[in-house]
């Protein structure tokens, strides 16, 4: 699908202003989607994120909730359709990761990584299903650490395979629809979060892992996504990995 072809069309992409997030709004945004970007803290980086779309010719507004919360996440849809008359296309990225061996993970971290890996992303793709118009696309977000199967990724790994599990079912409930729905799964990618708690060696290591022996960038990533969310209309009840050959 092309810029013209995807003009008119709307998107929701929930955790828009994380790294890999970012990546998608302005991705989508040059393909001519209006963008709804949400957040859950971050609202500071969320509004001048809209304000440089807007101030550059695009269409798009914040939103907030949280993706866990069933009633917040209602209005959040019913924001993002009173704004733009409807929902083509619902990206989400929004996620948490806390490693820890699984012998001395803390329970209350992977309560926390269930709520928002697993919960938050049913109660996203719920009201997807019952939203998305006809032609539309569902995009949910795994890892390649379900290939690759880390140590300390216990908890997350879990968390996100169970996305994979909900988005390949998904696909086969919304049979008749036209909507596609697909999970990408990054590898290293150059972002916070992946930052986050690692030294120095082991970056380098990530880094030199995949053949292609660098990390990801979010624009890789957010490639793939525009794919699923415009032309890949053949591409349905799939985990597409994005990690230079790593798994």
């Amino acid at each position: 699908m092309s810029t013209t072809a995807s003009a008119g069309r709307i998107a929701l992409v929930t955790g828009g202003s994380g790294g890999i997030g970012q990546a998608v709004v302005d991705r989508l945004v040059a393909d001519g989607f209006s963008v709804a970007v949400h957040y859950a803290r971050n609202q500071a980086k969320t509004d001048a994120i809209v304000e440089n779309i807007v101030a550059a010719g695009g269409s798009a507004i914040a939103v907030d909730g949280d993706i866990a919360d069933e009633n917040a996440m209602r209005t959040v849809f019913d924001r993002v359709e009173d704004a733009f008359g409807g929902i083509d296309v619902v990206v989400n990225t929004a996620g948490i990761m806390m490693l820890a061996p699984i012998a001395t993970l803390h329970l209350d971290d992977l309560d926390r990584m269930y709520r928002t890996n697993i919960r938050g992303t049913f109660v996203v793709s719920q009201q997807a299903a019952r939203r998305v118009r006809k032609g539309g696309a569902i995009v949910n977000f795994s890892t390649t650490v379900t290939r690759t199967s880390f140590p300390s990724y216990g908890g997350y790994v879990a968390s996100k395979a169970a996305i994979e599990a909900l988005t390949l079912v998904l696909a086969r409930e919304l049979r008749g629809k036209d909507i596609t729905v697909n999970a990408v799964a990054p590898g290293p990618t150059a972002t916070p979060l992946f930052f986050d708690g690692k030294d120095k060696r082991t970056i380098q290591n990530l880094s030199t892992a995949a053949p292609l022996e660098r990390l990801g960038t979010p624009d890789d990533v957010a490639e793939i996504v525009a794919f699923l969310a415009g032309p890949a209309r053949w591409v349905n009840g799939q985990v597409i990995f994005v990690n230079g050959g790593l798994a």
